[in-house]
């Protein structure tokens, strides 16, 4: 490994804003949650500190440690945060850092020109929001130490030894305190986000090791790779067949705004688009993407109408979105002030990238076009065929619309619906099969809970054409009943969304996860808002019923909640009966509502989305044409009772 070492990067770089009293009080505030999310988010601040380093020129390596008491460790060989003491508080400076909101060398423009944590209260806060907090410096041929408590110097700065080699090592355990729900680290959620930061960076790499794990477990991964983005659309499409024999790869730099991008198109008929600036994923878009969408169509259209592919006299109307579909991009940029909207960063603002995107990519990919007749025209056919089936889509799209409550029509005659109209505080359930809808909607609540039956396995989304996924019937009850419509950001109405609350309700088998996996792949690909703004649930009905002496019933809901109810019984020495549930409509109305249905009692699992490339990916392994990826996909997930996207 060889990284860039030395710089003027010292005290007097470091600026402060103001203090770190209200973190405790209001974490939300700082990191989004304090839940599961929240507590991941906790590692990506201290990493992101490792690849602005790397952003700088000063470091290409990173390693993370999950140890068994689920404390992390994060070190870099970047230049070490700096040790001399502050000009203007009289603190050493990596104290100011550590223990100052707003403090960091990110806001001094000698010291980070392109950065990612640009709030400055990064790496301040986990330590406010660690039981242990401890750094280890290696700088000027010195190492130093120091150590906290929940934000507080507990062991202050000293030097303990020498050493040839610069960087900084990060040790933190999160408060439970805090963290009230979870402390555990996830191994897959943290490799997923250094994956991601490894294809951003070819320059890093990245080693994650886990001391937690089994026998049987994945303990250590190593990711680097060279080709940056390119990999990263390789990666994303390998369970999809290419038009193309590698994506297409554009670099340029306007204005000081470095733009890369790769594309390709394949076999799908859903666009992939994965936007990122400063490594930061911005799953809302922004101007970025606004410049590369003008640009990809004006491009395409005219490279289409100069070569007669598509005649302008044609009667059928290509829009933008057409020329996206069955394309996966990654598009990443680098800005040295962004201007995100809020504080989760998922939104650019600077209007100057957009003409920086649009004009490299518009030259770039039209001499690319020019340069490559024949993929130029197999991609362009497929873009008319993608024209005629949202033509087709239209018209199935405004017969749901006119079978709407909109349209003085009627709901699906299958929905039984609930009494309430404000749908803050209504929820519709999704039920597998007419005999549980039967029973959910004898158990229900009829005033704030809906009944929707749907019979059999809704359509693969994965693999059918937009018109094709309209025609089908229980897609169509699904889109009126919820009366969002359907389809991209621009066509989708969340604001006339009936049900804040979608919960999918199957059976614990092999087909009640088929159906499952079926009607997220549908949510996630063509109702994309409703996952975002986690309006998508998932109903954990028990798997065993244990009725004991005078008819006392027990549910459980996994195998080991069983167990320790029958020991227990066994203690006491009554006699049990044990049943499985092998579907929903085996339990009674009242069964159902205590157990999955009834708000005080039911366990309600929450649809969220970590990481969008993840997802993107795992949607497209387990429901593509690519048989090899989903098999080696479910036997390494198959113990798991459930599934993280």
């Amino acid at each position: 490994m060889t990284s860039k070492k030395g710089s003027d990067y010292k005290a007097s770089n470091i600026q402060v804003l103001e203090g770190l009293e209200a973190v405790r009080k209001r974490p939300s505030m700082y990191i989004g949650d304090t839940a599961q999310r929240g507590l991941h988010h906790l590692i990506n601040e201290v990493v992101d500190n490792s690849i602005d380093e790397a952003l700088a020129g000063y470091c290409d390596y990173i390693k993370v440690i999950v140890h068994k008491d689920s404390s992390i460790t994060i070190s870099d060989n970047g230049r070490g945060i700096p040790v001399d003491m502050h000009p203007k508080l009289n603190l050493p400076a990596v104290e100011v850092v550590l223990t100052k909101l707003h403090a960091g060398g990110k806001f001094d423009k000698d010291s980070y020109k392109v950065s990612g944590g640009l709030h400055g209260v990064g790496v301040s806060c986990v330590n406010a929001l660690s039981i242990f907090f401890s750094a280890e410096i290696h700088r000027d041929g010195k190492i130093y130490v120091m150590e906290f408590e929940r934000g507080a110097t507990k062991v202050p700065l000293k030097e303990i030894g020498k050493t040839k080699e610069t960087g900084t090592k990060i040790r933190f355990k999160p408060d439970p305190e805090i963290f009230t729900q979870t402390t555990e680290f996830k191994f897959d959620i943290i490799s997923d986000r250094m994956r991601e930061l490894a294809f951003l960076n070819p320059q890093i790499t990245v080693d994650i090791f886990d001391e937690r794990a089994e026998e049987d477990e994945e303990s250590s991964v190593t990711f680097h790779y060279s080709g940056g983005v390119k990999d990263f659309v390789s990666y994303l499409d390998e369970t999809r067949q290419s038009l193309m024999d590698e994506p297409i790869y554009i670099e340029g730099e306007i204005d000081n705004v470095p733009v890369e991008l790769a594309m390709q198109y394949n076999d799908s008929y859903t666009e992939n688009v994965h936007s990122y600036v400063n490594n930061i994923n911005t799953r809302e878009g922004g101007t970025h993407i606004s410049g590369f969408r003008r640009a990809l169509t004006r491009c395409f259209k005219n490279y289409a109408e100069k070569n007669n592919i598509i005649k302008s006299n044609s009667k059928i109307t290509v829009s933008g979105e057409d020329f996206r579909e069955g394309m996966t991009c990654v598009l990443s940029v680098k800005v040295a002030e962004p201007q995100f909207e809020g504080q989760t960063k998922t939104k650019l603002g600077n209007s100057e990238v957009q003409s920086a995107v649009e004009v490299i990519l518009y030259d770039k990919l039209n001499e690319f076009l020019e340069q490559n007749p024949k993929i130029a025209k197999k991609i362009l056919e497929k873009v008319v065929i993608a024209a005629e089936a949202r033509a087709a889509a239209r018209k199935a799209r405004q017969l749901i619309q006119r079978k709407s409550v909109m349209s003085g029509g009627g709901l699906p005659g299958k929905l039984a619906d609930c009494s309430i109209k404000d749908p803050e505080h209504s929820e519709i359930y999704l039920v597998e099969g007419d005999s549980a809808g039967g029973s959910a909607k004898m158990g229900r609540n009829r005033s704030f809970q809906a009944i929707l039956p749907l019979r059999g396995k809704i359509l693969n989304v994965e693999k059918a054409k937009i018109n094709k996924i309209l025609e089908n019937k229980e897609i169509q009850a699904m889109i009126t009943a919820l009366g969002t419509s359907v389809g991209h950001e621009e066509e989708f109405e969340l604001e006339k969304l009936r049900y804040h609350k979608i919960i999918i309700m199957t059976d614990a088998d092999v087909d009640g996860s088929h159906i499952r996996t079926l009607l997220l792949t549908f949510f996630y690909r063509y109702m994309h808002p409703l996952v975002d703004g986690g309006y998508i649930y998932i109903a954990t009905p028990p798997l065993y019923r244990i009725t004991s002496t005078r008819g006392k019933i027990d549910y459980a809901w996994d195998d080991d909640t069983r167990d320790k109810i029958i020991r227990d019984l066994r203690k006491s020495k009554k006699k049990f009966d044990v049943s499985r549930y092998k579907g929903l409509g085996e339990m009674n109305p009242e069964q159902l509502w205590e157990t999955t249905m009834d708000p005080e009692t039911r366990t309600l699992q929450q649809v969220t989305i970590e990481n969008a490339a993840a997802a993107d990916k795992m949607f497209s392994t387990l429901m593509g044409g690519d048989v090899e990826p989903r098999r080696e996909f479910i036997e390494k997930n198959s113990k798991y009772a459930q599934l993280d996207i």
